[in-house]
């Protein structure tokens, strides 16, 4: 493995030492497992923790059942740089924008995401998830900061990720990170946006063709989601559920009409590009909405537009028909924006080859074209089959396989609300198998936080364990959302699953995606955090990993259980029980009973090492608000 970026970072950091520098107050988590905050040297501090990195011994990356197919055993750490890895270091209580004077920033950046590297592998990770790094656009940004999916131009990465004190390029911090990470035997997964764009993305000057205009004006916004009616809506549902895309229902001609054709000419100002329509009116590149379902209420992306991935006059507007759902008529060859889709399929290939990256998510996979998508993953796989792909898709389903995916997000964090739904989605996975993992967690940055809107902090922290544990024991990638380890409660952006109520509290300029924050690195929210219960678990699945990774049919039952408010899992596979208890109840203790054809037995509770005893047929047992228990059953079935 090389390690020439990170040693180009330490030398860098030398040079930029200075003989006293003002106190940079760090997080004590990031470097033991204490909670609080240390007053340190800045450079002192990254060049020992750098140095303690390029010393450790190599480790070896994970590999999976096949080589090209390691995402079967990976441990997934979702981190967003810009938010997750920031704090605020003068302890003035804001996060600030400007560089402090030695140089080094309070928001997230990429010298920090490698300085949190050891603090990651601690909870026995083995796959780093960054979402994207790319340079954001300036116009009618959302939050002060901006979305991170306003891309304004793909090869180019976000300057506010870099420090100022190094006087070192982007693309060298950033491999410096990536080879820190593979040291540690860590992969790096980079996520990719291809549907979305800025509004004054870098491709609308010399290819105005490829984006969506709409007429503007007084009184006239930038975006605007189509409306349908009721009856409309159901046809929309009935013909979608149906997989039936011929002649889906389209936006009223009032709408439809204020897209026109791409200009010929161009202005572009401090609020972006206009051109001039047929008719002597003004256009501008129309906002973004979120399209699905129809009549979606989540507040519009005002500084991303969608890309024109098709290029047929009747379908010139966005709507579900022309983003999503793409009617069957845009499936012809000849309507595709074939130069568009072939500068996308190379954006993998250029990280792969300059960063060294082992995989991809694909933001929003589901709602690219099939033939775009394809193109896109054999492209990056050329000469490399063991590059990893993830997508934003629901269901693990032999077609996604098919497709070369080797993961998707599942429907997880959609049913954590109520135990009820996450012993349907159980039966679901059970009755109908797990092709390929999907992401063992009860959230991510477009959800609620699991400890979101729960009466007490110390329910969200059970509740995180809990989800945590049951995902640990399913055919998934065990997955941690930055923060969900340190019971971060604060959403970081309003996406799925959020209330009317959830948008007065938290508008945008309050949201991390969007503007400066930090989690609570210092006090853990005033919990103990998750680190160590998470590496015990992590710890548990390795040694059962041959039978947990088994997503065959029948291979995750549920047990009875005496309770309802207790959740029983069962992975069976290759003559061997491991079973799960947990006590879906955050606040309250609840007793159960299980009954199994021996008579006597004594069971190793694998989380705590104490010894559950059956008698007469029956375990019973008592379990604490949000307790977890496994133990295995070799060769016992339950009646």
């Amino acid at each position: 493995m090389t390690i020439q970026s990170l040693d180009r970072l330490l030398t860098s950091l030398e040079k930029a030492r200075r003989a006293s520098a003002s106190s940079y107050a760090i997080p004590n988590l990031w470097s033991s497992s204490a909670t609080g905050v240390s007053l340190v040297d800045p450079f002192d501090y990254f060049i020992d923790t750098l140095s303690a990195i390029r010393n450790a011994p190599p480790t070896a990356l994970n590999a999976g059942p096949e080589d090209s197919d390691w995402s079967a055993s990976a441990t997934v750490y979702n981190l967003f740089v810009r938010y997750d890895a920031a704090f605020d270091h003068n302890l003035d209580g804001h996060i600030g924008t400007d560089a402090l004077p030695e140089g080094f920033r309070e928001t997230g950046t990429l010298l920090k995401a490698i300085a949190m590297l050891p603090y990651i592998k601690r909870m026995s990770i083995n796959t780093l998830y960054l979402l994207p790094l790319t340079s954001i656009g300036a116009v009618n940004r959302k939050g002060s900061l901006g979305s991170p999916y306003a891309i304004k131009n793909p090869y180019q990465l976000d300057e506010t990720l870099g420090e100022p004190a190094l006087d070192l390029p982007l693309e060298t911090q950033l491999k410096a990170l990536v080879e820190a990470a593979h040291h540690l035997g860590m992969r790096v997964v980079f996520e990719f946006v291809f549907r979305t764009t800025s509004i004054d993305s870098d491709w609308i000057e010399p290819h105005p063709e490829w984006f969506y205009w709409i007429r503007s004006g007084e009184n006239l916004p930038p975006y605007a989601a189509p409306a349908f009616g009721d009856d409309l809506l159901t046809r929309i549902y009935e013909q979608v559920d149906k997989h039936d895309f011929h002649e889906l229902p389209e936006p009223d001609e009032a709408y439809r009409s204020r897209f026109v054709p791409a200009p010929e000419k161009l202005t572009l100002s401090a609020d972006g590009y206009t051109g001039a329509t047929a008719d002597g009116g003004e256009c501008v590149i129309a906002s973004a909405f979120s399209d699905w379902p129809p009549d979606d209420r989540q507040p519009p992306w005002t500084d991303v537009t969608y890309l024109k991935l098709h290029d047929l006059p009747r379908f010139n507007y966005i709507a579900y028909n022309t983003i999503r759902m793409y009617d069957e008529a845009l499936e012809r060859p000849e309507f595709h924006t074939t130069a568009l889709w072939h500068e996308i399929t190379g954006i993998i290939p250029h990280y792969r080859k300059e960063f060294g990256i082992d995989g991809a998510m694909i933001d929003m996979g589901h709602a690219l074209p099939p033939e775009l998508k394809a193109s896109i993953v054999a492209e990056a796989r050329r000469d490399g089959p063991e590059f990893a792909f993830w997508d934003e898709n629901f269901d693990p389903s032999p077609k996604l396989k098919k497709e070369g995916f080797n993961a998707v997000f599942g429907s997880l964090p959609f049913v954590i609300h109520d135990v009820l739904f996450i012993k349907g989605l159980l039966n679901f996975l059970n009755r109908n198998g797990v092709a390929i993992p999907f992401f063992a967690t009860g959230e991510n940055h477009n959800t609620p936080r699991v400890c979101h809107n729960l009466a007490g902090k110390e329910a969200g922290r059970r509740r995180a364990l809990f989800l945590f544990t049951l995902g640990a024991v399913l055919p998934a990638m065990p997955f941690i959302h930055s923060g969900m380890e340190i019971c971060e409660w604060h959403p970081v952006n309003l996406g799925l699953n959020f209330t009317d109520d959830d948008r007065q509290r938290f508008p945008a300029e309050t949201l991390p995606l969007f503007a400066p924050a930090a989690c609570d690195w210092a006090e853990s929210n005033g919990l103990a955090p998750l680190c160590d219960d998470i590496r015990k678990v992590l710890d548990i699945r390795e040694r059962y990993f041959e039978l947990i990774r088994c997503g065959d049919k029948g291979s995750i039952t549920q047990p009875y259980i005496s309770d309802p408010q207790l959740l029983t899992v069962m992975r069976k596979s290759g003559g061997r029980n491991l079973v799960f208890v947990g006590n879906s109840n955050f606040e309250q203790p609840v007793s159960g009973t299980m009954e199994f054809d021996r008579q006597e037995m004594e069971l190793d509770e694998l989380i705590s090492g104490q010894t559950l005893a059956a008698s007469g047929h029956k375990l019973v047992a008592d379990f604490a608000p949000g307790q977890c228990v496994l133990f295995e059953l070799p060769g016992i079935d339950e009646e």
